[in-house]
Parts: structure tokens; C-alpha cells; sequence
């Protein structure tokens, strides 16, 4: 019996090994799947769920895309222009009355669903091609797409806030 099992139990791993040797010379010939990333990249289908871009010269502070995002990763602060002074206008043609202080993203938040995308009246907001967010921090993740830095923030509603005052001061003298 003990033979009879041996010539068996070598037979069985013969033919075992066969059939992963003829496994291994079918893919010997094949090409290769494997892409050299991040050289070559895949092309993305159609709808696909990439970074968000703002052009912050379009937008006119209208608050849309912050009320549609579902996790409220969009934070967005405006101040009034002050009469006189001129914010010119979008692509589009409108006329800009505040200035966007603030407009930032995080996008360690954000699930790229582009609900932000759709209400935006100027189209200031589009989804690109970009998919890749690799950093080593997540406060890096949150972008600024304001031209102002936070002491010309400051200083726009500081402006703000003395021309309202000076016109409260007029209609309480009259």
C-alpha cells in the first residue's frame, strides 16, 4: 500500500506542476499589463470624479456652489464694494458687486460628487482632468483659489465697515 500511495502522490505533483509550468508559458508570451504610472496614465473615462478648479475672475460671490455641496467642504466669504469702485466683470458679461475675500476647498472633505459644479451661474467652477492629490500633510489639501491674501481681506471689510459707519453718522446728522 505504502508504494502504491507514493507512485500516486508523485504522479498527482507531476501533473500539478505541469499545469502551473503550462500556466507560466502561456503569460510568457503575452504583453504586459502593467502601465509605468506616473509616466503613462489611463485615460479616464467621461464622467470621471476629478479635482475641481475655480476661476476665481468669474466668480461673483453668489454662495450657490457652498449651498449645494453636501459635506460642506466649500467656505466662502464676500465683502460689499464700496460705490465708486469697480470689480469689472465676468466672462460672461456680468457685472461683479463683491469682492470673494475667501474660497477655499478642502478637499480632504470633499467627495467629488459635483453637486458644486451644476448651480454656478458663471460657470466659474468645472471638474478637470487631474485626479491626483498625493501629499503628506492633509492641511495641504485645502486650496485658496482667492487672489487676497488675509490682510487684504482684512483691510476690504475694515473699508467696508468705516464707509457703513460714515453713512450712518450722515443720516443721523440729517
Amino acid at each position: 500500500m505504502f508504494i502504491y500511495d507514493y507512485i500516486k502522490e508523485s504522479y498527482e505533483g507531476l501533473i500539478s506542476s505541469v499545469k502551473a509550468l503550462s500556466v507560466g508559458f502561456k503569460h510568457l508570451f503575452n504583453k504586459p499589463v502593467t502601465i509605468q504610472y506616473p509616466e503613462v496614465k489611463l485615460k479616464l473615462p467621461e464622467k470621471s470624479r476629478n479635482r475641481i478648479a475655480v476661476i476665481i475672475d468669474d466668480c461673483i460671490g453668489c454662495y450657490q456652489c457652498e449651498r449645494a455641496c453636501p459635506v460642506q467642504c466649500i467656505e466662502i466669504e464676500t465683502v460689499k464694494a464700496l460705490p465708486g469702485e469697480d470689480l469689472g466683470k465676468t466672462s460672461d458679461g456680468r457685472k461683479k458687486a463683491l469682492w470673494v475675500t475667501k474660497f477655499d476647498i478642502d478637499f480632504a472633505k470633499c467627495c467629488f460628487c459635483g453637486l458644486c459644479v451644476y448651480p454656478c451661474p458663471t460657470e466659474c467652477i468645472k471638474m478637470t482632468e487631474e485626479y491626483e492629490y498625493s501629499v503628506y500633510d492633509r492641511r495641504n489639501l485645502i486650496y485658496s483659489f482667492s487672489k487676497f491674501s488675509t490682510e487684504e481681506a482684512e483691510q476690504k471689510k475694515k473699508n467696508f465697515e468705516l464707509y457703513g459707519s460714515q453713512k450712518k453718522e450722515e443720516i443721523n446728522k440729517n
